[in-house]
């Protein structure tokens, strides 16, 4: 399995593009000043590696654009995502809390960026700064509720409004109207085979919603895709926006 530390995933980037994670930004100038310096923008690639379930955290990743999923893997080979990470948040924000092995796979599903840091290093501000300490306290509440959510949102809603679901996040954290995502890539966030987000990518398709060729996807109609979305989309936005303040939506 493909690893994000290896060269051909995951790549320098030699001139910094402007910080878009909301959970960097929502914190003091002083406290983003003192990060800064130690953290490395990397680029990142759909299928990359971050954490391997059991193995050791060693640093954490603020998504700057794109997705990172948080994927349980069964026995026979079947997996399912379990919680997603745009650019709202950060990779494993339970290591800074005293859990020190992933207890997922963390896998980037939508390329873009991401500001990699210690996770030794992050730890020790959080004992000196106890503003950063409380907005990732914080952070990590909305997370687990998040985790929450989508247990629910994959037990009782179709497969229809998940979809919707998921490619509204999307459209939020890859920042662009048109991003990569496979419909492999889609049933494994689902949990559905290939063949249902096909059906399911046909039926948006001819409602306008979306447009689709070969792995790229473009978002045609997002008032519609809301619309279809089950309530689950509506109260993650909310549940951010009261952490962060609102922010313009894509397009907006």
């Amino acid at each position: 399995m493909r690893t994000v530390g290896q060269a051909e995933r995951i790549t320098m980037v030699s001139e910094r593009e402007p910080i878009t994670n909301r959970l960097l930004l929502a914190l003091p100038p002083a406290t983003l000043a003192r990060l800064t310096p130690e953290m490395e923008l990397i680029q990142t690639e759909s299928g990359a590696v971050i954490d391997h379930v059991n193995g050791l955290i060693q640093h954490l990743y603020f998504v700057n654009r794109g997705i990172v999923s948080m994927v349980k893997v069964m026995r026979d080979g079947r997996s399912v995502e379990v919680g997603a990470i745009g650019v709202e948040g950060i990779t494993d924000s339970n290591a800074l809390f005293g859990v020190d092995v992933a207890i997922t796979e963390t896998m980037v599903q939508v390329p873009g960026s991401a500001l990699k840091i210690s996770r030794t290093f992050l730890s020790r501000e959080l004992e000196r700064d106890r503003d950063l300490r409380r907005m990732l306290e914080r952070y990590w509440r909305f997370a687990f509720g998040q985790l929450a959510q989508t247990a629910a949102c994959n037990r009782l809603h179709t497969l229809e409004e998940r979809c919707c679901r998921w490619l509204l996040t999307s459209h939020d954290s890859a920042l662009a109207d048109t991003f990569p995502l496979t419909h492999e890539f889609l049933a494994t966030m689902l949990g559905t085979t290939r063949s249902s987000v096909s059906l399911t990518a046909k039926v948006l398709h001819r409602a306008g919603y979306i447009d689709y060729v070969r792995g790229i996807i473009t978002i045609v109609d997002r008032p519609g895709l809301e619309e279809t979305s089950c309530e689950c989309y509506a109260e993650t936005t909310t549940e951010m926006n009261r952490l962060f303040g609102p922010e313009t939506q894509p397009g907006g």
